[in-house]
């Protein structure tokens, strides 16, 4: 970071305050019912996606190449609630809205490198699902364990640099007027329009980024949906058309969550009220990883089966200490 400070800024002294304030939720009438509302989300995130991983882990029918992906993603879905939603809590409802300039750093970093995997992973499932329409007797061959280890980590491995150069970028800022943030949390955009030097390489990374992390993995599905649409068509039996397409219908919902808030935020932005669409945007980060797990719980007939039989088992060791205890 110090090359790219040097180099970018030679003769300049970088300005870096001692503190930023985080303004987002101010002059909302009944927000602390918002944060409970936030809370409840959190709790509900952490304990459905925990339930999701313990299964995956447990049961051996589902060490599948698929649920990799559906175990990566509440992973990161449990990260990156619990990176954003008990900071957004202790600074608006306790009212601890200072923070100082590294804390600040690292936060948008871990908020933005769950972001960033909850769209890509949203990219491996469909490529899981388009092999297995569409190449179903390669498909064990194409989307095999150590192949879908190999995706998942080089995304991770994606998703860590960019949000480090995204960061890095951050630092050879200089802020010498404002440190108030109009976010609910340390937002990169921001973030870098507060400096009073150059920030014109900070906003071709953003676009960049959000190009290649938001609107390159949505092509990608819609893509991927039109050639499961035309495998789909091929298929005579109208029996067997509805079956193949029930084993996509629980990522097109996770798609739509995810996706649908975002495309909102970014057509009606300039439209919408500062503070509606603060509200808006964390909703964008907070609903998608409370309601994945519902999702793949009632619409996932492998998850469905695994946790009737973890109740089953359950439900037979409280009989079995009854009866010792008799």
């Amino acid at each position: 970071l110090s090359n790219i400070n040097q180099t970018m800024d030679s003769n300049m002294t970088i300005v870096r305050p001692a503190y930023f304030i985080i303004m987002g939720f101010s002059g909302i009438p009944y927000i602390n019912y918002y944060y409970l509302f936030l809370l409840v989300l959190y709790i509900m995130s952490v304990v459905e996606n925990g339930i999701v991983m313990a299964l995956i882990c447990l049961d051996q029918s589902l060490k599948t190449p698929k649920y990799i992906a559906v175990f990566n993603l509440a992973f990161v879905d449990v990260l990156g609630n619990s990176a954003l939603v008990p900071k957004v809590i202790d600074t608006f409802w306790f009212d601890h809205k200072k923070i100082t300039y590294s804390n600040c750093l690292t936060y948008e970093f871990f908020n933005f490198l769950t972001l960033t995997m909850q769209s890509l992973n949203l990219v491996v499932l469909s490529f899981d699902r388009l092999v297995a329409i569409t190449f179903p007797l390669r498909y064990q061959i194409i989307v095999s364990l150590k192949n879908m280890f190999s995706l998942v980590a080089s995304l991770w491995i994606f998703a860590l640099l960019g949000n480090l150069m995204a960061v890095g970028l951050l630092t050879r800022l200089s802020y010498c007027r404002s440190v108030v943030i109009n976010s609910y949390f340390c937002d990169h955009g921001p973030l870098y329009k507060l400096a009073c030097n150059d920030n014109q390489p900070n906003f071709i990374l953003a676009n960049l980024l959000t190009t290649v992390i938001l609107w390159v993995p949505l092509l990608f599905i819609l893509i991927t949906y039109m050639c499961i649409g035309a495998a789909l068509a091929k298929i005579a039996k109208a029996k067997d058309r509805m079956k193949a397409f029930k084993t996509c219908s629980a990522h097109i919902m996770l798609v739509a969550i995810y996706y649908l808030p975002i495309l909102i935020a970014f057509s009606f932005a300039a439209k919408m009220p500062r503070n509606t669409r603060i509200i808006n945007m964390s909703l964008t980060a907070v609903l998608p990883p409370a309601l994945n797990p519902l999702i793949y719980v009632l619409q996932t007939q492998e998850i469905k089966l695994s946790l009737k039989k973890v109740f089953k088992r359950i439900r037979q060791s409280i009989i079995k200490t009854v009866q010792k205890n008799k």
